[in-house]
């Protein structure tokens, strides 16, 4: 029965933790794509004629900057479902 709670309490720790992780994740994106765009858009107004070339620079760095997100969450979901702890545990 101890091992089991202890199986139990990974799994519930695993869950929390990759919750955390997506958040923190989504965040730093959020913050992250405000800041290029930010930055992106004051150069435009300085420097109208380029224009057209920072906005394609803008969506390109946003799409990179919005992949590491995705990936951590796929890292973290990974983790959950096939958690190494759980094997050492049984």
């Amino acid at each position: 029965m101890e091992q089991m709670t202890m199986v139990a309490w990974v799994l519930i720790v695993s869950v929390i933790v990759s919750g955390v992780i997506a958040s923190v994740a989504a965040y730093a994106a959020a913050t992250n794509d405000a800041k290029a765009a930010t930055t992106a858009f004051d150069a435009m107004a300085r420097q109208p004629e380029l224009a057209q070339r920072l906005f394609v620079n803008l969506l390109v760095s946003i799409g990179l900057i919005e992949s590491i997100p995705i990936i951590a969450v796929v890292i973290a979901i990974v983790l959950v479902f096939a958690n190494p702890l759980v094997d050492l545990l049984k």
